[in-house]
């Protein structure tokens, strides 16, 4: 096993770290976006995700608590997203999650096998594995708002206000919701809201 303090495995948890830093703040941002333009639900996708990411950082941080009080010098790339547009936005989104998990911990974990650091490979893949669903949920978002089918669907006659819960039935959510008077943004179609 090669020495932690001089592995690539070590500078790759700090860029993981990073990475999942910067990606959190981008959705908070993205969050902002979609949230100006009505589309709550999505103001909350993002939202969720950049939660996660947050526990993914502090997952990533724990494996570094060795060093806490030094600096750990990285080279690393990330983007700068400052699109105006929620769609742009979660294309973009899933562009990112599908590199995390195609390229960058997938190599990532691959460093860390070969230097001996299994436990942190399998953090890796793991990590990896949920960057796959988020790439997988941001496209089916963005597939919805840019075909136009987010707020209506051929097969769906349940929706959720996802600010006071009511259940309103037809294919296509409601304007207002007739419980609550929130927007049509705050919808969800039944099947695909939380805990049910």
């Amino acid at each position: 096993m090669k020495n932690f303090n001089e592995s690539q495995t070590k500078e790759n948890l700090m860029r993981a770290f990073a990475g999942e830093s910067q990606a959190r703040n981008r959705y908070n941002i993205a969050a902002s976006v979609a949230k100006k333009e009505g589309y709550t639900i999505l103001q909350d996708l993002f939202n969720y995700t950049a939660n996660q990411e947050k526990a993914h950082a502090k997952e990533f941080m724990k494996r570094l608590k060795e060093f806490s009080g030094e600096e750990i010098t990285i080279t690393a790339s990330y983007p700068a997203e400052m699109e105006t547009s929620t769609l742009v936005l979660l294309k973009a989104a899933e562009k990112h999650e599908a590199a995390e998990h195609d390229e960058i911990y997938s190599g990532f974990a691959k460093v860390a096998r070969e230097e001996g650091f299994n436990e942190i490979a399998t953090l890796f893949d793991k990590i990896a594995s949920i960057e796959k669903i988020h790439s997988n949920r941001f496209k089916k978002y963005a597939d919805e708002l840019e075909n136009g089918s987010l707020f209506k669907k051929v097969n769906n006659d349940q929706w959720m206000c996802t600010n006071c819960g009511y259940i309103y039935e037809g294919i296509e959510a409601p304007e207002a919701c007739p419980v609550c008077a929130h927007p049509k943004g705050y919808f969800i179609p039944f099947e695909n809201s939380p805990f049910e």
